[in-house]
């Protein structure tokens, strides 16, 4: 029963999330949390790791979510189940999609499209911002907002300062790369965490 309820409750959300990971963050939350499968501090750790494996945002999660949950067929079930929607559309529109996207209902729920995908990825960054800062699972709790992580929000600025500048390479100015960038945070994220804090 739980192997079935991992593949359906990831093929909703396979089904019904547009434009990509981050704007599956609220609907994965939602549901996760609402089956009692992990807590929101886990949640957010796998939404950390998934976001800096290799691989699609939504597959890794999927992957670690059905894994911790019920081990290897809970990993194989929840990841068939976000992978499974995105591959019957596509066998299905594959065909007409150049035809359809022709069509002027087509090109207007696509505009209305974005404007929502906008929301959902806002809304997956106020979320995580608030958890990491706050160490709260609710926005609605005003008395974390007291108690900020002054050394997460520094990392943040840091290494938010550091992927804008653009360093020699090669005759160009480029800037640093998102691999390294992932690394630097994770060992800043040791070294702060584990050693000084």
């Amino acid at each position: 029963m739980l192997y079935l309820r991992l593949f359906w409750t990831f093929f909703k959300i396979g089904l019904f999330t547009i434009g990509g990971g981050y704007a599956m963050i609220p609907l994965i939350n939602a549901e996760v949390i609402a089956n009692g499968w992990l807590t929101q501090e886990a949640l957010l750790d796998f939404i950390a790791v998934s976001e800096s494996t290799p691989g699609a945002f939504a597959i890794n999660i999927a992957t670690f979510v059905g894994a911790e949950t019920g081990g290897f067929f809970g990993a194989v079930c929840a990841t068939l189940g976000v992978v499974a929607p995105s591959l019957i559309i596509i066998f299905i529109i594959a065909k007409f999609f150049n035809k359809l996207t022709e069509k002027q209902l087509v090109k207007d729920a696509f505009s209305g499209l974005r404007p929502a995908v906008a929301a959902l990825i806002t809304y997956a960054f106020i979320t995580l911002t608030v958890q990491v800062v706050f160490n709260t699972s609710s926005l609605s709790d005003w008395a974390a907002y007291k108690n900020p992580d002054r050394a997460a929000i520094g990392i943040f600025a840091v290494l938010f300062v550091i992927s804008l500048i653009k360093i020699p390479f090669k005759g160009k100015k480029v800037k640093i790369h998102p691999i390294l960038l992932i690394l630097l945070s994770a060992g800043v994220g040791m070294l702060v965490y584990g050693v000084i804090l």
